[in-house]
């Protein structure tokens, strides 16, 4: 490593977080049993970080979509900043647009023309939350503002003064407040409290008009253990806390904003910020989806409904011009698909004997993708990395054939070569083609027709093409297959017997109505052989029939074999 690079990417630059100061911490032993109030910042947050943010009627649409999914508290924007949040916001309320159980929110600064403005944009509105917040952290403090914490705390009552004043002209209004110490992941604790008092001071709330104190993971600057204590520790702290409903807005600059978020619902927060699929600034928001997600897995409700991803999925990068990542946690694209052959065969085994009145219990699917409007179809895909097991699944599923084990690791082989000749998956068709194309053959032996019949013995009367000469046999046996090995053993001399067997009608659509699987054991030689036809004993006659023509096709390379060996010697 060169000087100039031990000096760009230099670790000794950053110092960790700062410690939780010690407190009685509880969080870590409780569990999750219900839903926090959900809140979408998708239209103020989420539009903010857009290098084209959304026009209106891009905002009009996304609006209907959270509604849709049932978030009953919507940041809508920043209404004294920016015209067309202002012009959202008089779309929604002068067009009756906000259901009766859905609450508003609008953020705005700690400066008096702006909530002035806030408040003008919200004129007829039924109810709405104003969202107050100014920078707190030692930084921010010392080098942006170039002020002290005395001089912090002063911005923030002041704001909180004319959020009350203006509020109270609109009595019939049922305002509710909200105040953010921004950058509260990076301010020291004790001041975090001490700025959310005086707010509180000013405010006045009750347990029966609460406010909400919401607190920020600004920039995600430690792991989410280290963000839930410091919930924990705040809400053990925070005078009037019955009075006071905490919230947390998380970012995920280390990639862990659902994961804080989930920490700190179990260290004491009630209500959670963040966007559908994760749109934020810089490393996103919190994924309300994820985390919903998250709760539903463990049995929880989570108060949505997230039952049609795809239209959120749609209506998301659609507005935002995001596409989403195809392992994106619970609705990726190829989020329930497996490729892995030990994968693939726990997953069929697991579905096999799922019942419909248990626990979900299938091995390396944590829910049922049905539940999600995705159905089995993308669950098991082929690739050269792929076992017999998803084959098997492949022509289960989609053909209703079902391969005895023995024909499963003939075929596997095949399937692995094709897919890496063509350096990617197979479908169900291609592994259906290749099936029949590998141990397939009706010629230069094929039937004609047949005749059984069925006394003490059965007697098997068929006449069979062998490369255009017509054969007549007959022969009896214990059944259709043995009475026609006799058959041609008679005929050609030639010594065939039945190692293994299977059989079973086909379902769906196909044209055919019964497969039959055989493996021969022809003068010596293992043959696989598969045949389909309208009923089993066509399709078994048939099968053994291919096995024939199989043999001979072995014998036959065999010889040319020999034959190249004994020239070259010569």
């Amino acid at each position: 490593m060169t000087a100039f690079n031990q000096r760009a990417f230099d670790h000794k630059k950053y110092s960790p977080a700062p410690r939780v100061p010690a407190f009685n911490r509880q969080w870590p032993d409780r569990d999750l049993d219900r839903a926090p109030i959900w809140v979408s910042e998708d239209l103020r947050d989420g539009n903010q970080a857009l290098l084209e943010p959304m026009s209106v009627a891009q905002k009009k649409r996304f609006w209907k979509q959270i509604v849709q999914v049932g978030i009953k508290e919507v940041m809508v924007g920043f209404p004294s900043a920016s015209q067309p949040d202002y012009d959202f916001v008089r779309w929604l309320i002068e067009e009756d647009q906000i259901p009766e159980d859905v609450t508003i929110a609008v953020l705005v600064q700690c400066r008096e023309h702006l909530i002035e403005k806030t408040f003008a944009s919200l004129v007829g509105v039924k109810r709405a939350i104003i969202h107050l917040y100014n920078s707190t952290s030692t930084t921010q403090r010392e080098r942006v503002f170039e002020m002290d914490r005395d001089g912090i705390i002063d911005i923030a009552t002041s704001g909180a003064r004319w959020v009350r004043e203006h509020a109270e002209r609109y009595p019939q209004v049922d305002w509710r407040f909200q105040y953010s110490p921004e950058s509260f992941s990076s301010t020291e604790l004790d001041f975090s409290l001490a700025i959310c008092e005086a707010v509180m001071d000013v405010w006045q709330p009750t347990p029966d008009k609460k406010c909400i104190l919401n607190l920020p993971n600004t920039v995600e600057v430690a792991g989410p253990h280290h963000h839930a204590d410091q919930i924990e520790y705040f809400c053990q702290n925070i005078s009037r806390r019955d009075s006071v409903i905490i919230s947390v807005h998380t970012h995920n600059d280390r990639g862990g904003a659902v994961a804080a978020a989930e920490l700190a619902l179990l260290a004491g927060a009630e209500r959670v910020e963040g966007t559908l699929l994760g749109n934020g600034e810089r490393t996103g928001n919190m994924d309300i989806v994820t985390l919903a997600m998250n709760l539903y897995s463990q049995g929880i409700d989570p108060e949505l409904d997230l039952s049609r991803p795809d239209e959120i999925i749609q209506v998301v990068t659609e507005c935002t011009g995001i596409a989403m990542h195809p392992r994106h946690p619970w609705v990726g694209d190829m989020v329930y698909t497996a490729f892995s052959g030990s994968h693939q065969d726990a997953i069929r085994k697991s579905l096999r004997k799922q019942g419909d009145d248990e626990p979900w219990q299938v091995a390396y699917l944590p829910i049922d993708p049905r539940d999600i409007g995705r159905d089995y179809q993308a669950v098991i895909r082929v690739n050269s990395q792929s076992g017999k097991g998803g084959m098997a699944f492949l022509l289960e599923r989609d053909y209703g054939i079902s391969l005895p084990r023995w024909m499963m690791l003939a075929l596997a082989p095949h399937v692995q070569a094709e897919s890496e000749r063509l350096s990617g998956e197979l479908s169900s068709d291609a592994i259906r083609r290749l099936l029949f194309e590998t141990f397939t053959r009706d010629a230069p032996l094929s039937l004609v027709d047949y005749r059984l019949s069925r006394g003490g013995n059965e007697t098997l009367s068929v006449t069979l093409d062998d490369d255009g000469e017509a054969l007549a046999l007959e022969a009896g046996g214990n059944g259709a297959m043995s009475a026609f090995m006799n058959a041609w053993q008679q005929h050609s001399g030639q010594q065939v017997g039945i190692i293994d067997y299977s059989e079973h009608s086909l379902g769906g659509d196909s044209e055919a109505n019964a497969i039959a699987f055989v493996q021969l054991n022809v003068d010596g030689q293992r043959v696989a052989s598969v045949a389909e036809d309208s009923d089993t004993v066509s399709a078994s006659l048939k099968a053994v029939i291919a096995g024939i023509n199989l043999a001979r096709e072995l014998s036959g390379s065999r010889d040319s074999l020999s034959a190249m060996v004994e020239s070259s010697e010569s």
